[in-house]
């Protein structure tokens, strides 16, 4: 009797244990559950790392980081601070003594300094708004930052006074700007980015540049302190001349204010070597079309003898860092839907150093991330795969072997069943183009079973989807759709031809590579013809208007923050000014035939396709009244649709997690009601 009961109770615990270690598909609440790591900063010694541990906080219903420090062997994991409020912005000085960070307050965001020897913070500013670009002096006696100044709005009209305690209207925002307001940001009001100096043990900011231009971006001393290189605009016709800038220097001691570059273009991100002797940036040669390489420069401190180093790379150059010796820089590139860390010595030689950065874009799986060089070599870089975002990873010098130091998602990620995602490659049936894309499988997926198949397009066009983790991706796949996302013509990492296919001609034949994707993997039995959705935001949503206008082929279609008339879009958006001649040629009353040819709006008289159309209410990238031009075609011809709209929800709907889980829901709803029906 004993002996049953013994293993009666034991079969109770097994059955308990098995319940609790057995994996669920992800949900919509681990979305808030989730971590990542972002801005790792090596010490100068290669000992610690410090980086912005980011979560998502579920009661503020938004992503918010502290600052963490860990040995690069992965011990002493703690958290820097015992402030609970936002950190950002960590930045070691030059001789690895203390750190500086950026961290909210009541009054708004303030630089604070950590000591290493004693642990303690102190706040070391009173400044009127956000500084950013935050860099140490080379002395580590001073900081520089640029910062906003305010400017009174031009005045039209003089008021009369309103009598005391009346409740009359607000006052009327006046502009006479060009750029005035920004997506997720709103109005814009009026001012300039200028550049400030700080001590570094505190006290008065002490602004060095001047002039009403924008002086913002990456920070760069000359190594005895006396200059700091900066990008900026300071043309007459600088509003206008807005896709240009140079690099400049300026005095720190009298603000005298030097151009170094003077050509068509941009010209950002300086970085003076340590040996003093070189500048390195980014930029190109402005020849006006619709995407074209940053390449890596470098002239001598005063601005001669100028020369391009990566012009055998096809491949835009971002984050330049000067190794320890001046020998050469390390940078990021993209390339076929992966995000890497290089080398190019001056002679232009390239080196791969590790692949797979990313991960702090968690809803779609966009390029991202950054990495941190030591004065030794040592790397470290925010590392990623489809199973999880953004981690810490370490290469030492002269190892071929990347070791993750960190595992911040174990405690949840371990107990579920995460989607398998596959690269695939197939032809162009318009020029038999090598074309990329992958596939997201449901877990425990049986190829024996028919699953829905969902296309989902992504933004830009201009960017590119890649192996990385991502939630969305994930939730469509644990929701039973086999899901595929391709990079189609005109998206980055293959090269300055490829990205450029879609000039005066988009939408164009990426429609085509997106419908091979999904033709081959018909033919590979993996889709099949009666069970096709499509989805996607921005681009995508425009890609996927396209499609529907195109062929019937789809149960159903979502699409999200579309562009539907480029000639309304082009005149309303917050970037208006930046589409004529770079994407289509002229402005919209000067081509009229041209903007209206490639709306997805003068396709809408062949749409069958049962369509969700989906918009923030506060986009101004792609503004609501674009997504109501296809609500409203639609209902007028009495095919069956909604319109969903997100009330304060910008362009990147994802800003907020719960949006992000509205827009996920609600495709997944319209598309199941329609997965089982026939044509």
């Amino acid at each position: 009797m004993q002996f049953k009961i013994f293993f009666s109770t034991l079969l109770l615990l097994f059955s308990l244990f098995s319940g609790i270690s057995q994996k669920k598909n992800l949900s919509y609440m681990d979305l808030f559950d989730l971590q990542y790591a972002s801005d790792p900063q090596i010490s100068p010694n290669g000992e610690w790392v410090v980086y912005r541990k980011m979560r998502i906080d579920v009661m503020k219903d938004k992503a918010e980081g502290n600052l963490w420090m860990l040995k690069t062997d992965g011990s002493q994991h703690q958290k820097l601070t015992s402030r609970e409020e936002g950190e950002s912005s960590p930045r070691w000085s030059p001789n690895g003594d203390r750190l500086a960070f950026v961290s909210n307050t009541d009054e708004g965001s303030e630089i604070y300094m950590y000591w290493i020897k004693s642990g303690k913070t102190a706040r070391i500013s009173q400044l009127p708004f956000s500084p950013e670009f935050l860099t140490w002096s080379p002395k580590s006696n001073q900081l520089a930052f640029s910062m906003n100044r305010e400017k009174k709005p031009p005045v039209i009209a003089k008021m009369p006074k309103k009598p005391t305690g009346a409740k009359w209207a607000d006052t009327p925002r006046i502009t006479d700007r060009v750029y005035h307001e920004a997506d997720g940001r709103g109005y814009i009001k009026p001012g300039f980015s200028h550049i400030f100096v700080i001590p570094s043990n505190g006290g008065a900011p002490r602004q060095i540049t001047s002039g009403d231009f924008h002086h913002r971006g990456k920070l760069s001393w000359s190594p005895g302190g006396s200059h700091i290189y900066f990008s900026a605009n300071r043309n007459e016709d600088w509003e206008y001349d807005f896709r240009n800038s140079e690099i400049y220097g300026v005095n720190v001691q009298n603000g005298e204010i030097t151009s170094l570059t003077t050509r068509k273009g941009p010209d950002n991100n300086p970085a003076v070597s340590p040996d003093g002797k070189h500048i390195a940036y980014i930029g190109f040669e402005d020849k006006v079309q619709t995407y074209q390489i940053l390449k890596l420069q470098i002239m001598n401190l005063d601005g001669s003898d100028k020369k391009i180093i990566s012009g055998n790379l096809d491949r835009s150059v971002s984050d330049v860092v000067w190794d320890a010796k001046s020998e050469g820089l390390y940078f990021s590139y993209d390339d076929k839907g992966n995000s890497k860390v290089g080398y190019i010595g001056l002679n232009g030689k390239v080196t791969k150093i590790v692949d797979d950065m990313g991960g702090t874009t968690i809803g779609r799986p966009y390029a991202s991330g950054s990495f941190s060089i030591s004065r030794n070599g040592t790397l470290v870089f925010t590392k990623t795969r489809p199973n999880y975002p953004a981690e810490l990873a370490i290469l030492k010098p002269k190892s071929k072997s990347v070791v993750k130091i960190t595992d911040l998602n174990q405690g949840l990620l371990n107990y579920r069943k995460l989607a398998k995602v596959e690269e695939i490659w197939y032809k162009s049936s318009i020029d038999q183009r090598d074309l990329q894309g992958w596939l997201v499988y449901p877990p425990d997926y049986d190829a024996t079973k028919k699953y829905p198949f969902m296309i989902e397009n992504h933004g830009g066009p201009i960017l590119n989807y890649g192996d990385r983790f991502s939630v969305e991706m994930q939730l469509y796949a644990a929701a039973g759709y086999i899901v595929f996302y391709p990079n189609a013509r005109g998206s980055t990492g293959y090269g300055e031809e490829f990205g450029n296919l879609l000039y005066n001609n988009y939408p164009g034949e990426d429609y085509n590579d997106v419908m091979d994707g999904v033709d081959y993997c018909i033919k590979k039995g993996i889709a099949h013809e009666d069970q096709l959705f499509v989805t996607g935001g921005s681009a995508g949503g425009i890609m996927t208007a396209w499609i529907i206008g195109k062929n019937n082929r789809f149960e159903a279609a979502v699409v999200t923050k579309p562009v539907m008339n480029w000639i309304s879009k082009t005149l309303v958006a917050d970037n208006y000014f930046g589409y004529a001649n770079s994407r289509y040629p002229g402005q919209p009353w000067e081509n009229f035939e041209g903007y209206w040819k490639f709306s997805p709006l003068s396709l809408v008289g062949n749409i069958e396709t049962p369509t969700m159309v989906m918009v923030g209410m506060n986009d101004l990238r792609t503004p609501p009244s674009e997504a109501k031009q296809l609500y409203h075609a639609l209902k007028l011809r009495k095919k069956e649709t909604v319109f969903v709209e997100i009330p304060g929800a910008s362009h990147g709907i994802a800003n907020r997690p719960s949006n992000l889980i509205t827009k996920i829901a609600h495709t997944l709803a319209w598309f199941d009601t329609f997965r089982n029906s026939e044509k």
